[in-house]
């Protein structure tokens, strides 16, 4: 078992990390479910974990599975749901699910009855690692990703690495994509880790599982911890490859064309490389985070990821970006390998010729 505490003053809450975990939920649930024990989960999860989950009283909200659950529409019905059941604010509900399922749930939690609590359990490589911890729910708008939502922390992250072992290859590659971000972010060390260690992990090594979710998740607790709300750029640096990424998934559709795993593996392979076009960071490193990606099979670039589209059309999308201020959408750049940045000097218009060039 690991516990990796996130410090929050008053919303401090501890991430459980360990194998079977699941199994021991009634036991490990307790301090947050009274008579019973109310679970959101959508239908892929439901059929391969959710029998795993013994409480003596589980109330199962079975969803839709994929990005698009992520709606008003089903907002509207999650709280419904809620509100009929009498959920009490002194109540937790229980995310299990992938980042829609604990999105959805941290945002109706944070909406119904001006608040109530929730816990995350994250059933795929890329929530445990990135998406249950930290706060930030949300759902999408027809003018991009996560562009309404809310900031509330979760009570409690149980991280049960067995539930990997169900996950279809491409949701674990996709994942993986938030796991070396940790190490372009601000720690080489953990990069080359990574560059040593990712087959393994991918090929469904215990060990190197959870060694990379206790180092992910630490990394996000200690920023998290010192920039809740992203107030002075230090939480932004969890963003690198998101900008570049979220426009890759609007121009296809936020569907399953490309995960969001794969747009964020495509967005640092082009932060790094319109990072060395700018003179800012070596090309070595830039080839290297490319063969890094190409290797395990994910996207680097926009052609990758399977998508044509002019670089004009993909900065429209990066203009709806909810950190744009001053009428600037910033970019998490980098000097190099593990040292990233916010960049608050390129303009749009030059991103979209950057894109028009690697894709000529």
């Amino acid at each position: 078992m690991t516990i990796v505490p996130v410090s929050l003053g008053a919303r401090s809450y501890d991430v459980l990390i360990e194998a079977g975990a699941l199994d021991r939920a009634t036991e490990l649930l307790a301090p947050y479910a009274q008579d019973r024990l109310i679970v959101i989960t959508d239908e892929t999860v439901a059929a391969a974990q959710l029998p795993r989950m013994r409480h003596p009283n589980l109330v199962p909200i079975v969803l839709p599975a994929g990005e698009a659950t992520k709606s008003w529409r089903q907002l509207e019905s999650l709280c419904d749901r809620l509100l009929e059941l009498e959920v009490e604010r002194g109540e937790h509900v229980v995310a299990l699910g992938g980042g829609v399922i604990g999105d959805l749930t941290g945002f109706a939690a944070a909406i119904v009855k001006r608040g109530i609590g929730f816990v995350q359990i994250p059933t795929t490589l890329l929530a445990q690692v990135d998406s249950s911890v930290g706060g930030k729910t949300a759902i999408n708008a027809r003018a991009g990703k996560n562009l309404i939502g809310a900031f509330h922390q979760p009570s409690f992250v149980l991280i049960d690495p067995t539930v990997l072992d169900t996950l279809p290859a491409r949701e674990l590659r996709a994942g993986y994509a938030e796991v070396v971000k940790y190490g372009l972010i601000d720690d080489a060390n953990f990069f080359a880790w990574c560059d040593q260690h990712a087959a393994a992990l991918l090929a469904g090594d215990p060990d190197a599982r959870t060694h990379a979710i206790a180092h992910s998740v630490s990394a996000k607790a200690r920023i998290v911890a010192a920039d809740e709300r992203e107030t002075a750029d230090l939480r932004a640096l969890l963003n690198l490859g998101h900008t570049f990424g979220h426009a890759l998934e609007a121009e296809t559709g936020f569907g399953a064309a490309l995960l969001h795993g794969e747009a964020v593996a495509a967005g640092m392979g082009l932060a790094f490389r319109f990072s060395a076009e700018r003179g800012l960071c070596p090309e070595g490193d830039a080839a290297r985070v490319v063969e890094h990606l190409r290797r395990l099979g994910l996207p680097h670039d926009a052609v990758s990821a399977g998508v044509g589209a002019p670089g004009e059309r993909l900065a429209a999308h990066m203009a709806h970006d909810k950190k744009k201020a001053g009428g600037r959408v910033p970019f998490i750049l980098a000097r190099g390998i593990g040292q990233a940045f916010v960049d608050k000097s390129a303009e749009l218009g030059e991103v979209a010729e950057f894109l028009d060039r690697l894709r000529a």
